[in-house]
């Protein structure tokens, strides 16, 4: 059986972070932080902290934009450009802000690998391409009706991803039923 935890020790060698414009993916990413990194620095075993890559799954822009939107507005080539520069924008924003809690433990090795596409696949596909021992997401606690209509990406992540998936939930939520 293959050892997940790289090595002999039993804390993680490199954990990816899911993280959004959400303070629920701020809190799980301050969580690891805390309690897994933390951890791993101070175990007996002395091994290097985990390396955390933080991902970011940047929506993609639809094949299918309609020339006409609904308000009867074309969108241009130049309003779609801004678009995109917004989602960029938007993106770095998100990155900033964690490397910038990741700042507080200084030895932590941090990459970060912003991708286009649906949260699920990118969030699955750079657990694999980083070779991640572990995966830490934030829940957003939406209720049974909110995760059927919208999809649960942290559900989706734990039936796909092929090593151990950690969602944290904020201090004092409950998810609602409805």
């Amino acid at each position: 059986m293959e050892n997940v935890t790289g090595g002999g020790g039993g804390s993680p060698r490199r954990v990816v972070v899911a993280v959004d414009e959400s303070e629920e993916s701020m809190h799980a990413l301050s969580w690891c932080l805390s309690n897994v990194v933390s951890a791993a620095a101070k175990s007996p075993a002395a091994a290097p902290p985990p390396a955390v890559v933080l991902v970011h799954a940047r929506p993609a822009r639809p094949l299918y934009y309609p020339v006409i939107d609904g308000g009867g507005y074309v969108l241009t080539q130049e309003v779609m450009d801004s678009m995109d520069r917004y989602m960029a924008t938007a993106a770095d924003s998100v990155v900033a802000k964690a490397r910038d809690i990741c700042t507080a433990f200084p030895n932590v090795k941090v990459e970060t690998r912003v991708e286009k596409g649906d949260p699920r696949d990118v969030i699955c596909g750079a657990v694999e391409k980083a070779g991640a021992d572990m995966v830490v997401m934030g829940s957003h606690g939406y209720g049974f009706l909110q995760r059927t209509l919208l999809g649960s990406v942290s559900n989706h992540c734990v039936q796909h991803c092929k090593c151990p998936v950690v969602v944290v939930k904020r201090p004092g939520t409950n998810a609602k039923a409805f």
